[in-house]
């Protein structure tokens, strides 16, 4: 059963250089090896992402630019965070309900995704979410 303790904060390797950083990610930096690489972009303020949770897929998001929070539940508490760093990945592994919210102007959130996209993993309804947890 996932917990809310499973959640990790990330820190992504950064080459600083008086030109412009350089943030990367290679084998050993996720705590998966992906197979998905994703990003959302121009969300409206107002608007959420997510509602949903994994059966088997784990991700790792990132505020490329600007910043939004992500809402985590794992049927028994709730967490949240504010993503607002492109060093910093949020690592949610499987069984964690995800709401993403309060996107800034001009963010992008960059996901690495455990596997590909498969309809059947998604739980996409909180109830069936929470059966899920009984």
């Amino acid at each position: 059963m996932s917990t809310l303790e499973k959640i990790q904060l990330l820190e992504i390797p950064v080459v600083e250089d008086v030109r412009g950083n350089l943030g990367f990610i290679q084998k050993d930096v996720l705590p998966f090896e992906f197979k998905r690489v994703y990003y959302l972009f121009d969300v409206p303020s107002s608007a959420f992402r997510g509602g949903h949770s994994h059966i088997k897929q784990a991700e790792v998001l990132i505020a490329l630019s600007g910043s939004f929070e992500v809402i985590l539940n794992d049927g028994y508490s709730k967490k949240s965070f504010v993503l607002n760093k492109p060093n910093i990945g949020l690592y949610i592994p499987t069984g964690i309900w995800r709401e993403l919210e309060n996107f800034s102007s001009g963010s992008i959130c960059l996901v690495f995704a455990s596997d590909v996209f498969i309809e059947e993993d998604y739980i996409r309804f909180f109830s069936e979410f929470m059966d899920s947890k009984k």
